[in-house]
């Protein structure tokens, strides 16, 4: 696993982060200039720049606290304040079949294939899996999903293009529950975050899955393109503010060398990414793990 994302993370870790590699080695003592230098390279890296003030005043302190010295030293510190920046409470997954994930983004994130990618991977944990096509604008979105479900041999509820989304996310819970469905997964049409009517329609589809399965939606997963950097984030502010999200998928990861924005993303949304893409193919996901994620960013092999 830990090939894959340190794999994954090859442009990331290529482009700002060997840079700051080679600051480190480069440098003997800690000095200011070296810190703002390193802060510097952290902005540019889609760090954020509140992330990277926020960090580097601890970085600070503890170096002054604790009388470091070296810029071995300082690596190491930089290292441990990352990795516990991107901690995060493990999601608990409800007692009750069936749980139910909300995938929502905006177009081109690659939400469909990121739900194909769940699926698998709930499949390969032995789960009953179902699929609900709730992106009824296209009937392309209708069409790749049901294409996914043939190939993970998995059943899918769909209406026909244009139809209620709310419909069809009813049924789908009907479907699950007298069906006895381990994970029911819904996918949602792409939208913007400014798209009143499209957001209102989230909404909608919150609350008819809530009446038909109480606590549900369990997991609101926003899919995001790692390639957008700090445009994500920004992003998904505003769909945080009405969809319940408490999930992120950040996908693409390993074809952007703005793979910093993860470590943004914890400190200025408050929510966790908890998967992430790393590829085409349906198994080309991996559960976001701090440590390995870390590892990778910073390795010099």
């Amino acid at each position: 696993m830990f090939g894959k994302i340190k794999k994954g993370l090859d442009k990331t870790r290529g482009g700002v982060f060997s840079k700051i590699n080679r600051l480190l080695t480069a440098k003997r003592k800690i000095d200011e200039d070296l810190l703002e230098e390193l802060e510097e390279l952290l902005i540019s890296a889609d760090v954020g720049v509140g992330t990277t003030l926020e960090m580097l005043d601890r970085i600070r302190e503890r170096v002054k606290k604790e009388k470091y010295q070296t810029a071995d030293e300082l690596n190491r510190i930089i290292i441990e304040a990352v990795r516990d920046e991107l901690m995060f409470e493990p999601f608990k997954a409800p007692e009750s079949k069936p749980m139910v994930i909300l995938m929502i983004g905006v177009n081109g994130t690659g939400k469909t294939t990121s739900t194909a990618k769940l699926t698998h991977y709930y499949k390969q944990q032995g789960k009953q899996v179902m699929l609900a096509a709730a992106d009824t604008f296209r009937a392309a979105a209708i069409d790749q999903l049901t294409t996914w479900g043939e190939r993970l041999n998995v059943r899918v509820i769909k209406h026909q293009a244009n139809s209620d989304p709310a419909a069809v996310v009813f049924d789908a819970c009907n479907a699950a529950l007298a069906s006895d469905v381990d994970v029911l997964i819904i996918d949602t049409a792409g939208r913007l975050h400014n798209k009143v009517n499209l957001m209102n329609e989230l909404q909608k589809i919150n609350r008819v899955v809530e009446r038909q399965i109480p606590g549900a939606p369990h997991e609101v997963v926003l899919v995001l393109d790692a390639g957008n950097g700090q445009n994500a984030v920004q992003q998904a502010r505003e769909f945080i503010k009405v969809a319940g999200v408490n999930s992120l998928f950040l996908s693409k990861l390993d074809g952007t060398a703005k793979g910093g924005v993860v470590i943004g993303i914890k400190n200025e949304l408050g929510i966790p990414v908890r998967y992430i893409g790393l590829g085409e193919k349906v198994e080309d996901m991996e559960l976001f793990d701090a440590g390995e994620f870390v590892e990778g960013l910073f390795s010099r092999e």
